[in-house]
C-alpha cells in the first residue's frame, strides 16, 4: 500500500463535542489526495475515541499528557510526505490544508497559519491577545524574524524537516519551539492568513499561565539553557 500523501494529526482529550466534525471536514478539504488522520488521544473518557475511529482516524493512545508531547507522538507515526496539524475543536479551518500544501511544493518547507489578519474576537480572549503579543515580541528579538502569530497550532509541513529540529518541550511552548526551530534551521518558514473561530468545548488554554511559560521557555531555548538528555 503506498504511503499517504498527507498526515493530518489532531491531538484530543475529551473531545467528543466536535472531533467527528473535524474529521468531516478533513475529509472533504481532502477529497481526492491519499491522506491519513492520526488522532493522539490522552485517555478521553467522554467518546471522542469512539467517534474517531467511528469516522476513519487511527487514533494513536498517549497516556503522557502535554500538547507537545501528543504531537510527537503523532509525528513519529505519519507516513505522509507532508504533515498537516489541526486542534480538535473546530477553531482551524481544514479547508486551508490543500492550499497550504500548494505552497510547500512550490518550495516553502513549513507553513504556519497566522489567525491574527482574520480573527473573529469572540474566539480568542483579551488576556489570550496580550499574552499572544507579548509572546510576539520576544520571539522577534530572539530569532529575528518578524512573526506575526508565534502561537498558531496549525501547521503544514514537509515531513522530511524533521530530521533536521530538535524539538524537547512536552506542553504548550512546544508550539514556539517548533517554529524556532524551523527558523534557526534556515528552512523556509512562511505564514498565510487562516480564519480562527470560535472554539467547540471547554476552554484548556490558561492564557497568563501558559504564556509565561511559553516566555520563560522561549529564552531558554533560544540561549541553550533546555537539557537534551
Amino acid at each position: 500500500m503506498p504511503a499517504p500523501e498527507v498526515s493530518v494529526v489532531i491531538p484530543t482529550r475529551n473531545e467528543a463535542g466536535s472531533i467527528g466534525r473535524v474529521i468531516d471536514e478533513v475529509r472533504r478539504a481532502l477529497q481526492g489526495m491519499e491522506y491519513e488522520m492520526l488522532v493522539v488521544d490522552t485517555e478521553s473518557t467522554d467518546g471522542t475515541v469512539e467517534i474517531a475511529r467511528s469516522k476513519g482516524a487511527r487514533v494513536v493512545p498517549e497516556p503522557r499528557r502535554g500538547y507537545g508531547r501528543a504531537y510527537k507522538t503523532g509525528f513519529s507515526e505519519a507516513m505522509g510526505k507532508y504533515v498537516a496539524t489541526l486542534d480538535a475543536d473546530l477553531t482551524y479551518p481544514a479547508g486551508d490544508i490543500p492550499g497550504f500544501i500548494r505552497r510547500l511544493e512550490n518550495g516553502a518547507d513549513f507553513i504556519s497559519g497566522e489567525r491574527l489578519s482574520n480573527l473573529d474576537q469572540k474566539a480568542m480572549t483579551g488576556m489570550h491577545r496580550i499574552g499572544n503579543a507579548m509572546l510576539n515580541i520576544a520571539f522577534r528579538f530572539l530569532s529575528g524574524y518578524r512573526i506575526r502569530d508565534s502561537q498558531s497550532g496549525m501547521w503544514v509541513f514537509r515531513r522530511s524537516i524533521l530530521g533536521r529540529l530538535c524539538l524537547l518541550d512536552d506542553g504548550m511552548p512546544f508550539s514556539e519551539e517548533l517554529k524556532m526551530e524551523v527558523i534557526m534551521a534556515g528552512l523556509k518558514f512562511v505564514e498565510a492568513p487562516i480564519e480562527y473561530r470560535l472554539r467547540v468545548g471547554e476552554k484548556k488554554l490558561r492564557s497568563f499561565s501558559d504564556a509565561w511559560r511559553n516566555l520563560k521557555y522561549l529564552f531558554r531555548k533560544r540561549f541553550g539553557w533546555v537539557r537534551t538528555g
